[in-house]
């Protein structure tokens, strides 16, 4: 009776164990799927800058080291406590000095920062290593998983989980549309469909930050603002396509026209925004 008793007192922790195990493959996981997405898109932008500099490789190389870090972390939990947040800190530091790059870019164009509209609508995109950096952020975050200490500090995993996950995704949110307002805007809005991650991306954030302090008060609103973010992400990626497609050449000059088109990859990010919301809201207190 006593060794059925204490097995009966186990198969909680067991279970918080195994469930923390999975929630640590599935973010690190994420984290390096969006670390790819997120180096397509500099990659993308860095070679419309001619990479100038070479530190412009900087973040191409490290978004696919965190590819790599964040499925090796998925399949080996060790990988996820040592390798993955070596790379994600070096990447989110990496992000830092691009942000500062790109803000100086920006001081640098004629008038600096007097001419201030004009200058970020026509210089590098300011919040661009700051949306990287956040996909380096959730591998630290994956990396923090099954932690050692008394089931107090595993009971309390979930909220402190998803507090963190809901700032990731309203941060993300902030950062894509801000993104999407310099892109569209250099388009000069042509399509009505611009507006709609400029409209949503306000309301994921909001909810996402409102989530992150009191979950209560966003309990519906965030997954709906996240449903509609991966939505609009989904519609995005087709129009994007689209305008890929629609350029002279089309397929046949597909390489081309994926370089100088829309960007490809820009709405699959905001989608992602609106995964990590999904996330943050299905995680509930004491599980």
């Amino acid at each position: 009776m006593g060794a059925l008793a204490a097995l009966e007192n186990e198969l909680p922790v067991l279970a918080r164990d195994a469930r923390e195990a999975r929630l640590q493959r599935c973010l690190s996981l994420i984290a390096g799927l969006a670390g790819a997405l997120s180096g397509g898109e500099v990659a993308y932008e860095h070679y419309r800058g001619s990479y100038s500099r070479r530190i412009m490789w900087t973040p191409v190389i490290l978004s696919q080291a965190l590819l790599a870090a964040g499925v090796w972390g998925a399949l080996n939990p060790r990988a996820a406590r040592t390798v993955l947040p070596a790379v994600s800190a070096i990447t989110l530091a990496d992000c830092v000095i691009g942000f500062g790059f790109h803000l100086r870019g920006i001081a640098r164009k004629p008038g600096g920062w007097r001419y201030i509209v004009p200058n970020v609508m026509l210089g590098p995109p300011p919040f661009a290593p700051l949306l990287f950096g956040v996909t380096a952020y959730i591998g630290i975050v994956a990396a923090r998983m099954q932690p050692e200490g008394s089931a107090q500090g595993r009971s309390e995993l979930a909220p402190l989980l998803r507090r963190h996950i809901a700032v990731v995704a309203g941060l993300s949110a902030l950062f894509s549309g801000v993104e999407a307002l310099y892109s569209h805007y250099k388009n000069n809005f042509r399509y009505k469909a611009q507006w709609t991650p400029i409209l949503v991306a306000p309301l994921l954030a909001a909810a996402a930050f409102t989530a992150a302090r009191h979950p209560e008060r966003a309990r519906k609103l965030l997954p709906a603002a996240s449903a509609l973010a991966l939505a609009d992400g989904a519609v995005g990626f087709a129009y994007h396509a689209r305008g890929v497609l629609r350029r002279p050449g089309g397929r046949h000059r597909l390489g081309y026209n994926i370089m100088y088109g829309p960007p490809i990859l820009a709405p699959l990010l905001f989608a992602a925004s609106g995964f990590l919301g999904l996330l943050a809201s299905v995680l509930r207190p004491g599980k």
